[in-house]
């Protein structure tokens, strides 16, 4: 499933911790959202129906994320291959390589998974 920007903002408020309440989501978008009590309530409630969120309606910190951060990076990841590179890893990472300011310490954490990878 492809996540909105909307619903990857939630959800990365809910991966911080177990659960929680309407307020403390809503604390916590505000600053890049400026979103309403209201508005967080109607995300959650459509994402919820979209399997992306639980809502125990019996707890007093009732939100919760329902799918797995690496889950959802991982379909991002395929499907930006896919979209963007027509399934051709090197390319896509080649790019990333040349286009991003690494550190000589991520250089050697590339290389050093390389050559785990026997590549």
């Amino acid at each position: 499933m492809r996540l909105t920007e909307a619903e990857w903002s939630v959800l990365s408020v809910l991966w911080r911790g177990e659960r929680f309440a309407l307020g403390e989501v809503t604390e916590a978008l505000r600053e890049e959202k400026k979103w309403s009590r209201n508005t967080v309530h109607t995300y959650l409630t459509r994402m919820e129906a979209k399997g992306l969120v639980r809502i125990d309606r019996a707890s007093e910190k009732p939100y919760a994320a329902n799918v797995a951060r690496e889950d959802c990076a991982r379909q991002e990841r395929r499907d930006l291959l896919r979209r963007v590179y027509d399934g051709a890893a090197g390319d896509l990472v080649a790019a990333f390589l040349q286009e991003a300011d690494m550190s000589k310490q991520e250089i050697a954490r590339l290389k050093k998974l390389l050559d785990e990878m026997e590549v």
